[in-house]
């Protein structure tokens, strides 16, 4: 009886969790309009702060589907869970859209910036090359140095006469060449002597 009893009580309980727990996971009022960013650093704030809200709303919105399991009215509280988490994720891309819009157009405005201070540098420094013209080269005055004056040419000097030393040279080269000639039928005679020994011995 006393188990019975527990068990009957322990049911109540529970019923009344699921009721108490659903009733707690309300979806929220939608958020309002999203503050403009005044600065990129705030904006890259708001994008950061939004990643991690996002992360959290993901890892409550899991948990609140296993809590929901657990319950009675399953159904009513998993579509509170999902509304919740619909509207919290919805209020998150409001502002990471707002967020990127000021970023972009951030860069588009520092882009224009730039191009017109260089438009800016570059009309100045035309207006001061007009308004200074280049001063005109220098002419440097040289004096050039005066030409020598021309050397007649050298006259030949006349072929001195062959003398005896010339004549001397002469027939040592004639002599030389001669014995020259000599050695070569020397050496063609006994060639020719060694040829024809082998062409005896060949016929023995």
């Amino acid at each position: 009886m006393t188990k019975h009893f527990h068990s009957r009580a322990l049911a109540a309980a529970l019923l009344l969790a699921a009721l108490a727990g659903c009733a707690a996971v309300k979806a929220p009022a939608p958020a309002p309009g999203v503050p403009p960013s005044r600065s990129v650093a705030e904006a890259d704030r708001k994008l950061t702060l939004a990643q991690q809200q996002r992360a959290q709303a993901e890892a409550q919105f899991a948990a609140s589907e296993q809590l929901c399991y657990a319950r009675f009215l399953v159904n009513r509280c998993l579509d509170s869970a999902r509304e919740k988490r619909r509207l919290t994720l919805a209020a998150l891309r409001a502002i990471e859209i707002e967020a990127g819009r000021y970023k972009r157009q951030a860069a588009v405005d520092e882009r224009d910036r730039a191009l017109a201070q260089g438009e800016q540098e570059y009309q100045a420094a035309e207006a001061r090359l007009a308004a200074e013209p280049p001063p005109a080269p220098r002419q440097e005055t040289t004096t050039a140095a005066p030409k020598p004056p021309r050397s007649a040419p050298a006259r030949p000097t006349p072929q001195a006469a062959p003398g005896p030393d010339a004549a001397t040279r002469a027939a040592n080269v004639a002599a030389y060449e001669k014995r020259q000639r000599e050695s070569a039928e020397r050496q063609r005679k006994v060639e020719q002597k060694k040829k024809e020994k082998a062409a005896e011995a060949a016929k023995k």
